[in-house]
């Protein structure tokens, strides 16, 4: 009787260690999807709300789907973390979500998505053009799919890895930046009909780079669409860095023979250029320049992430990323 016992518990812990060998013979990976909005970031709080929308909307398109914000200038990211550690400015400030006040670079929030078992990840950044924020973003994807494991393929930390274009677009034939463009001025439709009800032209400031050449083009390419696209209104932008400036914009205006304008950033968010370089009475601001000239100024300080159409823009570019990848936004 014993020895039929015995013989019993062999078999079963044969039978079990036979079981075990098999399924870690054939690991399963559960693949998981996120987002990740890569945003410049602002210290204005009320200018968090053109950011927040953005997310919210992206949100809306894939309820079941992992968005998180991400913020890619050091400098936004260090006064967050020190507010973050101040008692009396979080009492003071209820409204920022955690996720602002202990907002992490883009690297180190794949980095806790990855921890979390997401190995699908679509990095949509919200910047307008391709400047070298994107290029930056661009080499981390590149990176975060090279990496590989030593034992077998499907250990590696992620399956998939896709950038997300910005709202002008990008180089590649598969979605021409022409298309990106007439997208982005379809969009500023309120503008065009605020300027039409004003009688004025509109003059958009955008942030620019004063050492990465071919964003002036993109930029001088938008207005033209917007001339093209609303004809009974006149569209010129320059930019607080680089080519073109306020300058070339006055001389624009001139040309067309306008004399009261809508100043406008042609900024995701309306921030500290916003306030400061674009609408405040300082000798050298936008409007303070514009008005000394001979200009009939209307300053809007609102960012173009206010605007639901444009923020729909990156919702429809992550699509065409997760898309073209083969990642799943659900």
């Amino acid at each position: 009787m014993k020895l039929t016992s015995f013989f019993i518990a062999v078999a079963l812990v044969i039978t079990i260690t036979a079981t075990q060998s098999f399924a870690s013979g054939n690991y399963h990976v559960e693949h998981k999807s996120a987002v990740v909005l890569a945003m410049f970031g602002t210290t204005v709080e009320p200018a968090l709300q053109g950011l927040l929308k953005i997310q919210k909307q992206i949100r809306q398109q894939f309820p079941g789907t992992e968005v998180k914000i991400a913020f890619t200038s050091n400098i936004i990211r260090k006064k967050w973390q020190r507010r973050a550690e101040d008692p009396e400015y979080i009492k003071a400030h209820p409204e920022i979500p955690k996720a602002v006040l202990h907002v992490k670079t883009p690297l180190a929030t794949i980095a806790d998505l990855q921890n979390d078992g997401y190995d699908n990840i679509v990095i949509q950044p919200t910047h307008v053009s391709m400047g070298e924020e994107f290029l930056d973003l661009h080499t981390y994807v590149k990176a975060l799919m090279e990496m590989g494991t030593f034992k077998k393929p499907k250990y590696k930390p992620f399956q998939k890895v896709a950038l997300g274009r910005p709202a002008m677009g990008t180089y590649g034939t598969k979605f021409p930046y022409t298309d990106d463009i007439a997208a982005l001025a379809k969009a500023m439709a309120p503008d065009a009909e605020l300027a039409g009800r004003e009688n004025a032209g509109i003059v958009y400031m955008g942030h620019g780079n004063a050492f990465f050449p071919g964003n002036g083009g993109a930029y001088l390419e938008f207005a033209a669409k917007m001339r093209e696209v609303y004809p009974g209104v006149v569209t010129t932008i320059g930019t607080v860095e680089g080519y073109p400036g306020i300058d070339h914009v006055m001389e624009d205006l001139r040309l067309r023979g306008v004399k009261k304008v809508v100043l406008k950033p042609f900024m995701v968010v309306a921030g500290d250029h916003s306030l400061n370089d674009m609408a405040s009475d300082e000798e050298d601001s936008w409007k303070t320049i514009l008005t000394k000239n001979g200009f009939d100024v209307i300053p809007v300080t609102q960012g173009l992430g206010d605007n639901p159409d444009f923020a729909r823009i990156f919702v429809d570019h992550a699509v065409d990323a997760a898309k073209e990848a083969g990642i799943e936004l659900k």
